[in-house]
């Protein structure tokens, strides 16, 4: 019976081996396919990165705004909390001081030989001698009473004050991590953006910082560049209707040129609410840190009604702001990479206007 048993296959040659052999085959073109070009980035087109960088930019600068107003929130609680502890340390002075006095009328009393006023009074045999110690022990007593009761309302206070020392430095806190996460924000937000950038070949990307307003590779051109804004920008073209807008408007002539860096305030540099609360403070107007509450700083006016030195503001969320100098142009702060420059106010979507006083 053996001999009639047909000779068995290994399962890897013969028709098994052709059909393994093309499954693995289909199996290596398909992962091959999975881990190339199929789950590869997706390549943009200029355009594409130009849209997608803006709006890095628009919601970095949305950010700063924010970032902002944690800063100026941390530096009031800060100095609330400094204040605070000040008067602590003053209360505390004045403590020692009460209790260095009840400690002097303690040791006179120990050296009078711990003898009670009345008993004192008891043994004087002179009357007139007895009513005047009567009357100094009376005022001695009043006093070292009031002593007493200061010594105690001061542990009070300082306690009170201590309590809300507490209470501030938790204030503190929390506004200290706001800063943090907003900043965080705004440095993943230009990251992002510089990334999408890096994607662009040199030729692409001087064309997208043309765009802008800016030189490839940084402010290397920032000169000429300002002196092109001044050639070009309409001045005289409408009168300031005030000195101070004026010289607001002046501030921002001698600032082009300068470049953005998110959260400054000048002389060197900008953020857009930064530069426009630099104009107005050099016409002694004092204006609010960032965008969201300078556009209530003032008298709202209609985009028909604008003269140099409104603010102008742009987008949803009033993330952005600029100073108008006529002509349908404003100077403005634009983003990180491009410095202080003239623009018109058509750029970027209009959001409300604000005179300030």
């Amino acid at each position: 019976m053996a001999a009639h048993r047909k000779p068995k296959q290994h399962p890897l040659t013969g028709p098994a081996a052709r059909t393994a052999a093309t499954l693995a085959l289909a199996g290596a073109a398909t992962t091959t396919a999975f881990n190339g070009t199929a789950l590869a980035e997706p390549v943009l087109t200029p355009a594409q990165v130009k849209a997608k960088v803006d709006k890095l930019y628009e919601e970095a600068e949305a950010a700063t705004e924010k970032y902002n107003g944690a800063k100026e929130q941390t530096a009031s609680a800060r100095s609330s909390l400094d204040e605070l502890r000040d008067e602590a340390t003053r209360r505390t002075e004045l403590l020692n001081t009460s209790r260095n006095a009840l400690g002097s009328i303690a040791t006179a009393q120990y050296r009078a030989g711990g003898i009670d006023p009345a008993l004192q009074l008891a043994l004087t045999s002179d009357p007139d001698e007895y009513l005047e110690r009567a009357a100094l022990a009376e005022r001695v007593g009043t006093r070292q009473a009031d002593a007493i009761a200061g010594v105690h309302q001061q542990l009070v206070d300082i306690a009170r004050l201590r309590a809300e020392a507490g209470r501030r430095m938790g204030a503190l806190t929390a506004r200290q991590t706001e800063l943090a996460r907003h900043k965080a924000t705004v440095q993943e937000k230009l990251s992002a953006a510089e990334r999408l950038l890096d994607q662009l070949t040199a030729a692409q990307r001087a064309s997208y910082d043309s765009s802008q307003g800016t030189s490839y590779g940084g402010y290397g051109d920032a000169a000429t560049d300002a002196r092109a804004d001044r050639s070009a920008a309409p001045r005289g073209s409408l009168q300031a209707p005030n000195p101070r807008a004026a010289q607001a408007v002046a501030f921002a002539y001698g600032a082009l040129g300068k470049p953005y860096v998110w959260g400054a305030t000048g002389p060197d540099s900008f953020d857009c609410s930064g530069l426009t609360q630099a104009a107005w403070r050099s016409a002694g107007v004092s204006l609010p840190r960032t965008t969201y509450t300078q556009i209530n700083a003032g008298r709202r006016v209609s985009r028909s009604e604008l003269a140099p030195g409104d603010l102008v503001f742009f987008y949803s969320g009033i993330s952005h702001v600029g100073l108008y100098i006529g002509g349908g142009q404003m100077i403005h702060a634009p983003r990180p990479g491009a410095p202080v420059r003239v623009a018109p106010i058509d750029e970027m979507p209009f959001a409300g206007a604000t005179r300030p006083a």
